[in-house]
């Protein structure tokens, strides 16, 4: 049965909307525990390409690092329900930390998708900082590269990072120049209704294998413009293929 899914929108701000979890290691975490530290929410999804370029190119794990530097706690949100795309298992969780050679305190496992809910988690990676008070500081995307078919190519040294660029305002309990921005990349796999699910996952899956020559083509002969992208994000959007799924 599938829960409902209602996302809310937290102020920045504004005190942090509290939770709980279950960490990778079977720990319940709550955001309460780190009152006098600032706090860091990555919501992420290993199997979403957005955030595999994040982690490729040791992106993400250079913020987390910084991060951890500055006396930050990082909590790494993967919100997919089970059998959707970047759920996992604790071992696998855990498994990924390492692989990566990624800095999270923790990697709570959000499977029911309470704790994205409450802070209107959209897309993977979508990144929340929480100051040493637990007020919310900013929430959005990481940088400034956005979403589409552009970022593939770009290069992420060269971009403007949020977090990284505002660790020491948030450190201090100070408001942001930029405390708001769209976040970009992978839809988080709530738990929709399962019919519908199935539907729209094997009915894409069926269209994109009769229509992605078509689309790639277009995409590519018309240069990236925005018809190109718009037709490609539209087709993917309609029928939720994981891989490509892009939200604002």
């Amino acid at each position: 049965m599938a829960a409902e899914i209602v996302l809310q929108n937290p102020e920045v701000n504004e005190q942090a909307p509290a939770f709980s979890g279950i960490d990778s290691y079977g720990n319940t975490i709550s955001l309460s525990d780190f009152i006098g530290q600032p706090v860091i929410l990555e919501w992420t999804n290993h199997e979403c390409p957005y955030v595999a370029k994040h982690y490729d190119e040791n992106n993400m794990q250079a913020v987390q690092e910084q991060a951890k530097k500055e006396g930050f706690i990082w909590l790494s949100i993967i919100s997919s329900t089970p059998w959707d795309q970047g759920h996992v298992k604790p071992s696998k969780a855990n498994e990924l930390t390492e692989s990566r050679s990624a800095y999270p305190s923790h990697v709570l496992l959000d499977e029911s998708g309470d704790i994205g809910m409450k802070y209107g988690a959209k897309t993977t990676p979508h990144m929340y900082m929480i100051d040493n008070n637990g007020v919310l500081r900013y929430k959005g995307a990481i940088d400034d590269v956005g979403k589409g078919m552009q970022f593939f190519s770009a290069s992420l040294k060269d971009a403007i990072n949020y977090v990284a660029i505002q660790l020491n305002d948030v450190k201090d309990n100070r408001q942001l120049e930029i405390s708001s921005t769209v976040a970009y990349g992978c839809s988080v796999k709530y738990n929709y209704d399962w019919k519908m699910y199935l539907f729209h996952s094997l009915s894409g899956k069926l269209l994109l294998s009769i229509w992605w020559p078509r689309i790639k083509w277009l995409n590519v002969g018309l240069m990236g413009s925005t018809l190109g992208r718009m037709s490609l994000s539209l087709f993917c959007k309609l029928h939720r293929l994981h891989a490509v799924t892009t939200f604002s």
